[in-house]
């Protein structure tokens, strides 16, 4: 028997205040996991959704890579920097007019300064039987490697896998191939683009696990990132089949050089989660809602050469994605500084229609390079664009 719309309510309601309870009970006494991100009161001011009452940094810069083509390219998401042989590239899916419609590529650009790029060429090719996103890059040695996010039709619930190109030179591509677990057999599940190395090396991301898409570190000492992945261990909060309330983490060190890994939070408490672990991505604690606001959305984290951690995201505590913002914290605990990126008051309007088309500055990703924070988004879902900013003036 299906329970009543009233009593829905009343269920979901109470996995809501369970799983808050949870949370406040983890952030008081997990101390030795430092789950507790905190972002102090006066960070944001919440009287000014335009800018939530933050300044820009100093010389802050933008940098239109990709707009938006009538007819042929109106959706374009999903954007990944990456750094290699004194480039930066980016890479984002593209498609007619519709998210995740059967004719998305994956199309990437490269650029000498971060601020003039080229004509986008085409990394992967629309599949007639997948449908194909983009999942991040790696390098080892002179080897760049680009994911690839591979979802069959007809899987219920939605799922997928991961496989990888190389290239010596940015240009010229191999056939694509499986990504390897430690027992050498294919990674099932869809990869996060946030790869970054521990200190001691180790490459440590996300994979959205069969059944469905549950939202799972995943971590490699093989340099290359092509093998030896292994699922941590973490246990996901209560959620509804097939997706977990964890989703698209990426993640910075603490002082003491633990990770900490945020998530977007698909049960709307419009709150980024957050675990952590002191293990070196073994093991984690159970997942808690933060206090740093977020739109339900990807976000972006890291470190700067000091040893800040930063969150980008919108920190706007409801569905809007903008403003775009920086939070910092000197020791990955306590946030107690924020810059503005980009304002709502700065969206141009949106020029197409499509499905899951919606307004803002979508899916923030990062890096540090050449002394610069180096932020991508897609703005509208349609033009690709990338903010940079002097680690100094930050």
């Amino acid at each position: 028997m299906q329970p009543t719309s009233g009593l829905k309510i009343i269920i979901a309601s109470a996995l809501v205040l369970l799983s808050a309870a949870c949370a406040i009970k983890n952030t008081t006494t997990n101390t030795t996991n430092n789950t507790a991100l905190l972002v102090v009161d006066e960070v944001f001011d919440n009287t000014q959704p335009d800018t939530l009452g933050l300044q820009k940094p100093a010389q802050l810069k933008h940098h239109s890579v990709f707009k938006a083509k009538a007819g042929s390219a109106q959706y374009n998401h999903g954007a990944v920097l990456f750094a290699f042989n004194s480039e930066l590239l980016i890479q984002w899916q593209s498609s007619q007019q519709d998210e995740d419609a059967p004719e998305t590529k994956i199309l990437y650009s490269r650029s000498r300064d971060g601020s003039e790029w080229s004509a986008p060429q085409e990394l992967v090719a629309a599949r007639t039987n997948a449908l194909v996103t983009n999942g991040g890059w790696w390098s080892y040695g002179n080897t760049l490697v680009a994911f690839i996010n591979v979802w069959p039709q007809g899987l219920q619930p939605k799922a997928g896998f991961v496989e990888y190109i190389t290239s010596r030179d940015g240009i010229h591509w191999s056939a694509p191939k499986p990504l390897r677990d430690f027992d050498g057999n294919a990674v099932a599940g869809i990869i996060e683009q946030d790869l970054k190395q521990l200190p001691n090396g180790r490459i440590l991301t996300a994979i959205h696990a069969p059944p469905g898409l549950i939202a799972k570190p995943f971590y490699t000492d093989d340099p290359t990132g092509l093998s030896g992945w292994m699922q941590g261990e973490m246990e996901n909060l209560p959620h509804q089949p097939g997706i977990s309330r964890e989703l698209e983490p990426s993640w910075f060190l603490t002082k003491q050089m633990n990770p900490v890994m945020v998530f977007r939070d698909q049960g709307s408490s419009f709150a980024l989660l957050a675990a952590s672990s002191s293990d070196k991505g073994k093991t984690w604690s159970n997942p808690v809602i933060t206090n740093m606001p977020d739109s339900r959305a990807k976000q972006s984290a890291g470190n700067l050469p000091d040893g800040r951690a930063f969150l980008i995201n919108n920190p706007s505590g409801n569905k809007n994605r903008a403003p775009l913002t920086i939070t910092l914290s000197e020791d990955g605990q306590r946030f107690d500084k924020a810059y503005l990126l980009r304002s709502e008051s700065e969206l141009p309007p949106m020029r197409y229609a499509g499905k899951y088309k919606r307004t803002g500055y979508s899916y923030p990703k990062s890096i540090v390079w050449n002394n610069r924070v180096w932020v991508s988004y897609a703005v509208n879902k349609e033009d690709i664009e990338v903010t940079s900013v002097a680690v100094g003036n930050l």
